[in-house]
């Protein structure tokens, strides 16, 4: 049942990044062939120039084994995992680095050191992390939201994670995306509380407080993508069978959700953390350098958004 078709970065979004700056990136703890080769080809792509995080000694003796010459990059030197987050992110947080790209440590060790005041990196917003998977030879995209960081999120929480996956979604084209609040049933249900959760988000929307979107749930997973599912059990809305962003009730529904189509599929998961100053491109640590590269296209995207809505502001 594993699909046997290679992944691959989706090329709208490759060349849509190409034709933007490098986007200067903390590479932090490259010190595995996977996430050294992730950096040099997001750098050989020319989408980010990477400022590589780690054990000197260790990157430098790889980047030979690549065949990657590192001497007009800075590599900064930090002795385990935890001095490799700090670091990059303090070159994050001090305005010497646009964005941050994990490398080989623990997802843990690293939004520990995003969260630290001191770094500057915080804003008001809960950090939350998007998939935004694509299957291979397809423009259609989905995105899934939240998978890595907010395990049994609140509806406070929940708006949090709706918001920053608009917001992506935005910086991606989409002027007004369908985001399906995901339970186990469409009935509001006390014996579900996800139902209620997606209730009351779905109510907020109405409000405005949520953003540019239209938001409806709850919705199971078969009315959220298929027309015909939400047709045969009498589901209307402009949500039903095209669903933009899923938001999952917890992190274990979307962490099965994405490896679904990862394995079963073929999808490109690309990651990022969102909420923080700066975005962070986050994989998981078995996902191949397409994703990584992905990511680093996604995130260059979401920087140009960002950049042009603050001079808008200016």
């Amino acid at each position: 049942m594993l699909s046997t078709l290679a992944p691959e970065c989706p090329a709208f979004w490759l060349d849509r990044a190409k034709a933007l700056p490098r986007v200067v990136t903390a590479v932090v703890n490259p010190v595995n062939p996977l996430s050294l080769s992730s950096a040099k080809r997001a750098c050989d792509e020319g989408l980010i120039e990477p400022v590589l995080v780690g054990d000197q000694l260790k990157i430098r003796s790889l980047a030979e084994e690549l065949d990657w010459d590192l001497q007009d990059l800075r590599v900064l030197h930090a002795s385990d995992e935890q001095q490799c987050a700090e670091v990059a992110c303090m070159q994050a947080g001090g305005g010497s680095a646009e964005a941050i790209m994990k490398g080989h440590l623990h997802t843990d060790t690293l939004l520990r050191a995003v969260l630290k005041r001191e770094v500057g990196l915080r804003t008001a917003s809960r950090l939350s992390h998007v998939f935004h998977m694509t299957l291979p030879g397809s423009d259609k995209a989905l995105s899934i939201t939240d998978a890595v960081i907010n395990v049994q999120p609140t509806i406070i929480d929940k708006i949090h994670i709706a918001r920053n996956a608009i917001e992506m979604m935005h910086a991606l084209g989409y002027e007004k995306p369908r985001m399906a609040v995901l339970s186990g049933t469409e009935e509001v249900t006390r014996s579900m509380p996800s139902s209620q959760d997606a209730a009351e988000l779905a109510k907020l929307a109405v409000l405005g407080i949520l953003g540019e979107a239209c938001i409806e749930g709850p919705l199971a997973f078969d009315n959220a993508v298929s027309l015909e599912a939400a047709r045969i059990k009498g589901i209307g809305g402009e949500v039903a069978g095209n669903a933009d962003i899923l938001l999952v009730p917890n992190l274990e529904a979307g962490n099965f959700l994405f490896k679904q189509m990862v394995y079963f599929m073929g999808a490109t998961a690309a990651g990022l953390v969102l909420g923080a100053r700066v975005p962070i491109m986050l994989t998981s640590r078995a996902d191949p350098v397409e994703a990584r590269l992905a990511s680093c296209a996604l995130a260059s995207i979401v920087i140009d958004h960002n950049r042009r809505a603050r001079r808008r502001v200016a």
